[in-house]
């Protein structure tokens, strides 16, 4: 089995890459100190920003490879585990910001963090930057790394923190560019997304899974549930749970108009554990119970 480098403190992720620790809670890292290296697998237990300045191999996260390319910025949070699959020895090249979840904690930055969807991203969801971008992201560890060379005094938390905040805010903006640049990576999204719902609508799967989730689909096309509901957001205005939900409906309808089959019969079928549930939803789609549906129409 292979090994696991565990980095659950910033001296521990300096050391290995032979960066002075200046901070026991946050660093800069400059990679082309490290000694050459080849594959290895790393748990974090810390917050990780690294951004990738030439080939150093193809980056794992969980089974699936990053679409990790030179000039492009990956996020880790703690818990998760990444590898570098690369067989023959490399000098690692560009830079990293690292620190860790006690230094913002009681910090506006600390009560949010959760709000960086990229933090979450899985596999092939890297932010590739532009050259414009990539200064900016230079500019803020730089920033950053001056503080920590900097005698440490009253203000130099809230500076640091407030530039790291600052930092995540620009990487906000750079993915929503992303998503519009890059629509050419993501186009016939909507239509997989449709052609997933209507397979597993037209299944069994209502009756033995029970409703799709957005968590399901977006496993179902290999993307995140963050990644997968905001592109969902930017093609049709609507959550991805909204179009969920439409989707059952339209096919609650057509179910309706069977004068023979109870609501109660259709809930089941349609997934729903509980039919108040089913009537509930219904009437806040369509204005109308499925009862007052059934005799309007």
């Amino acid at each position: 089995m292979e090994e696991i480098i565990r980095f659950e403190t910033v001296k521990s992720y300096n050391d290995f890459n032979n960066e002075e620790t200046l901070h026991p809670l946050v660093s800069v890292i400059d990679f082309s100190k490290a000694t050459p290296r080849k594959r290895y697998k790393m748990y974090f237990g810390l917050y990780v920003v690294i951004l990738k300045d030439v080939d150093c191999g193809d980056l794992t996260y969980g089974r699936a490879n990053y679409d990790y390319q030179e000039g492009t910025l990956v996020f880790f949070s703690p818990g998760q585990v990444a590898g570098v699959q690369k067989e023959e020895l490399f000098q690692p090249s560009g830079h990293a910001l690292v620190f860790h979840p006690d230094f913002i904690k009681g910090t506006s930055l600390g009560k949010h963090i959760q709000d960086y969807g990229f933090f979450s991203y899985k596999v092939n969801e890297a932010l590739h930057l532009s050259e414009r971008e990539r200064k900016i992201v230079l500019d803020s560890f730089s920033k950053i790394r001056y503080e920590l060379e900097h005698a440490i005094d009253k203000h130099s938390k809230k500076l640091v923190v407030n530039t790291i905040e600052l930092f995540l805010d620009y990487c906000v903006r750079f993915y929503d560019r992303q998503f519009i640049t890059r629509d050419e990576a993501h186009r016939g999204l909507l239509e997989r997304f449709e052609a997933f719902l209507n397979e597993y609508l037209s299944s069994d799967k209502l009756q033995t899974i029970g409703l799709p989730t957005v968590a399901y689909c977006a496993d179902g096309l290999n993307l995140s549930a963050n990644y997968f509901g905001e592109l969902i957001k930017k093609e049709t205005g609507k959550s991805a749970h909204e179009y969920i939900q439409e989707k059952v409906i339209d096919l609650a309808k057509e179910k309706i108009f069977d004068p023979n089959k109870p609501v109660s019969e259709i809930a089941y079928e349609l997934g729903f554990k509980y039919p108040q549930h089913f009537t509930r939803l219904f009437k806040k789609q369509t204005g109308s119970s499925p009862l007052e549906y059934r005799s309007n129409n």
